[in-house]
């Protein structure tokens, strides 16, 4: 059900306020980002809370993919616990982390209670399979095998850190499948670890960021000058603040630039004051100082990461990648691609910094589908209230997975301008689906 608390909305999110950032993916609840660079992208990997979770209530692990950190392609489900034929648990996908090495990509999953589990794909979008059909790591006499953080050192050798409440580590071996020697135990703590770490190494430094505190939980980081430490607790990334209950860290160096994600409820408090776990992903720029260590960052909705890079429109653009689109959801399709769906009048989904070059673009079209009651998309610039710049007409094509191409002309739009699909129709619920766009240029 969708409740819109528009007070709350424009004052804690600033949908209105262009400095604001505000959660990075809007059509479902995600969590424990774990951002991964490759081949110039960001895969962002996260778990999923349910929409109806009272707890927590996780199933399987998403896939995001951005090249300007605004602009977010939604890739679905990647992997879930069925994804695990020893897998005996109907909850528990917490969070996981994928690297790659030797052109093959790894997913360090654990199952809450059945210790960490690891899966291969030849390509970052999946499919992804168990290759060991057992678990990594389980330590039976405890529940405290989860959140593995994986990295590997300019020696070839890789790691694996985990754990809540107790950290540990183990070496692994080239075929990132199994490991040598035995599980560690950490003698002592980084300073306010709670979980979630997060284990990286820049500029001759190591980093472990972790979930600090709880609750609420903030960022806090220790540093070393070996991988297996000792570790020494430098600070926070991010504060404990009462605005959030949890958090999660996952950081990269990216475009020169550096990040780091994490989670908050800021979704959730747009419908409810109640606590549920039903988190959102948000990110902001990190900056170091001269010393390696962390400046602090503010809490993700004081922050303003820039956009890098303008977006190209004239291409065909999967209609579930924008910057902002809350209430509407997305679904796979039976041939594995995704759509966008549960689309209500007057709902809307921006695409921020849009380059519609010196000519611009002539018209644009939109594969949809709508079984019965049909509708309209303005087409608007800059803000969902803004200049219309055209309209088409979405016809009912039978079914709601009959999807067919309707078009429509376009006003001159030149430059870089924030593009706004607004949703219209004399229904009030589920008017429509659309595939994928393309617009044309003059």
């Amino acid at each position: 059900m969708k409740i819109y608390n528009i007070s709350f909305w424009i004052l804690f999110l600033g949908v209105i306020v262009a400095n604001a950032q505000k959660p990075i993916i809007q059509t479902k609840y995600t969590a424990d980002p774990a951002p991964m660079v490759h081949n110039d992208t960001v895969f962002l990997y996260t778990t999923h809370d349910e929409d109806d979770a009272e707890g927590f209530k996780m199933l399987d692990w998403l896939l995001y993919t951005s090249t300007d950190l605004l602009n977010w392609t939604d890739h679905g489900s990647v992997a879930s616990l069925k994804s695990f034929d020893w897998c005996i648990r109907d909850n528990g996908a917490w969070a996981q982390q994928c690297v790659e090495r030797n052109g093959k990509f790894y997913m360090y999953c654990p199952i809450h209670g059945q210790g960490i589990g690891v899966l291969v794909a030849d390509s970052p979008y999946g499919p992804f399979s168990d290759p060991i059909k057992k678990p990594l790591v389980w330590q039976k006499e405890h529940w405290n095998d989860i959140d593995p953080t994986v990295f590997i050192d300019d020696d070839g050798q890789a790691y694996m850190y985990w754990g809540n409440p107790d950290v540990y580590y183990v070496k692994l071996n080239e075929d990132m499948v199994s490991y040598s020697g035995g599980i560690v135990k950490l003698q002592e703590n980084p300073q306010h670890y709670q979980e979630g770490p997060w284990f990286y190494k820049r500029n001759g430094f190591y980093y472990l960021a972790f979930a600090s505190t709880c609750c609420p939980e903030g960022i806090g980081y220790a540093m070393s000058d070996k991988p297996t430490g000792p570790w020494e607790t430098k600070g926070h990334i991010m504060k404990p603040t009462h605005k959030s209950r949890g958090n999660h860290p996952g950081i990269i160096d990216y475009k020169g630039r550096s990040y780091v994600f994490g989670l908050n409820y800021d979704i959730l408090r747009m419908e409810t004051d109640e606590h549920k776990e039903r988190r959102s992903t948000s990110v902001a720029e990190m900056f170091y100082n001269p010393d390696g260590t962390i400046k602090e960052v503010p809490y993700w909705s004081e922050n303003n990461v820039e956009q890098l890079g303008p977006f190209n429109p004239y291409r065909r653009v999967e209609s579930e990648t924008m910057a902002w689109g809350y209430g509407l959801k997305t679904e796979k399709m039976l041939n594995g691609g995704i759509y966008l769906t549960d689309i209500d009048n007057n709902e809307y989904l921006c695409v921020r910094g849009v380059d519609f070059g010196e000519k611009g673009p002539s018209s644009i079209s939109f594969s949809s589908a709508s079984e019965n009651s049909g509708g309209y998309i303005e087409v608007r610039i800059n803000d969902p209230e803004g200049p219309i710049v055209g309209e088409v007409e979405i016809k009912p094509t039978g079914a709601n997975d009959r999807f067919e191409m309707m078009s429509g002309k376009l006003k001159s739009i030149k430059g870089i301008n924030d593009l706004y699909f607004c949703f219209k129709s004399n229904k009030e619920k589920k008017i429509f689906n659309i595939d994928y766009w393309i617009m044309t240029e003059l």
